[in-house]
């Protein structure tokens, strides 16, 4: 499924119904008594947010949503049925914003939340609602009140427990895979990843979620290579999983490559807990391998530890230094 993380959607609410300006219709009676039923509500337009969705593709293709009108009154005080309300679901993490996409007016953080976006407006009223005892037989009635429309932007910030970061070729794909039941595409080359991947890693009872964002080079923070449109995710992440390729030539360049960019991008970032991984430590000798290590963590502050995604053991120790980091 194609992602996306931006969208503007119209949203219109259905029109209250018309009351009735009915009158009874009896046998010998000329006149009889109003008997106009009050008119329905209209439907009204409703994100909810629901789990397992990680995209707004499906509002790329239809951006204008319509709910029900509600029905008009009716003879003998019947009142007309209410439009159905029109569900629009969404993934966690989806912020709703006006018109001008920078006003908030609402964030989904839970599941199954829901937001009226656009209310359905009121039923009218029938005749029988104006029959006084000075005005036995009335003719007054009023129209259904029209349903609120907007345009809307909807945004989405992944909501996740760890998100990985790390320069294109990390292993970040690779190591989600290996953790959690996800399937991202894993190649050797910059790039492969194109959108944020969500897993799922279980361990000792207790479930982590994982968000792998898309590599970070120098200048995201101001669009280069795939540019803040990814960065926002990490805003969401409780901790950040920072993947580092212990076969690059320069670990400390690396590594302050990525935290530039966090920090250029909001100094908030800088505030989360981090874990740092150095990754594909099969593919040197052991005895490099603790060298490197050594002089690496004389140059940051920080836990380091080390991963072979191809070590069943590697791949453990990292699910619980996890689960660790966010219970």
């Amino acid at each position: 499924m194609k992602f996306l993380d931006q969208v503007k959607i119209y949203v219109k609410a259905g029109n209250g119904g018309d009351g009735s300006p009915s009158f009874r219709r009896e046998k010998f009676i000329e006149y009889g008594g109003p008997d106009g039923g009050d008119g329905g509500k209209g439907g009204s337009v409703i994100l909810k947010s629901e789990q397992g969705l990680n995209t707004l593709i499906d509002y790329r293709y239809q951006q204008h949503h319509k709910s029900e009108r509600g029905e008009n009154g009716m003879g003998q005080n019947r009142t007309g049925k209410s439009g159905e309300d029109l569900i629009l679901k969404v993934p966690l993490g989806t912020q709703v914003f006006e018109e001008d996409n920078k006003t908030l007016i609402y964030d989904f953080i839970k599941a199954g939340e829901e937001f009226v976006a656009a209310a359905g407006g009121k039923g009218g009223l029938g005749n029988t609602r104006f029959k006084s005892s000075t005005n036995r037989a009335p003719k007054k009635f009023t129209k259904g009140a029209l349903g609120e429309e907007f345009t809307i932007w909807l945004q989405l910030k992944t909501i996740a427990d760890i998100g990985i970061i790390g320069l294109p070729n990390a292993g970040k794909s690779s190591l989600l895979a290996s953790i959690t039941n996800a399937n991202p595409k894993i190649a050797n080359y910059q790039f492969t990843t194109l959108n944020p991947n969500l897993g799922v890693a279980s361990y000792d009872d207790k479930e982590i979620t994982l968000a792998d964002i898309p590599g970070l080079i120098e200048g995201a923070h101001e669009g280069t290579g795939l540019g803040i449109q990814f960065l926002k995710h990490i805003e969401r992440c409780k901790t950040l999983l920072h993947l580092i390729d212990i076969t690059n030539h320069d670990l400390e360049a690396a590594y302050n490559q990525v935290k530039n960019e966090l920090k250029n991008y909001s100094q908030d970032l800088l505030k989360k807990k981090e874990l740092i991984v150095l990754n594909k430590v099969d593919l040197i000798d052991s005895v490099l391998a603790k060298e490197i290590i050594k002089e690496f963590s004389k140059k940051i502050d920080g836990e380091i530890i080390t991963l072979s995604t191809l070590e069943k053991k590697s791949v453990s120790k990292i699910k619980s230094k996890l689960i660790s980091y966010v219970t």
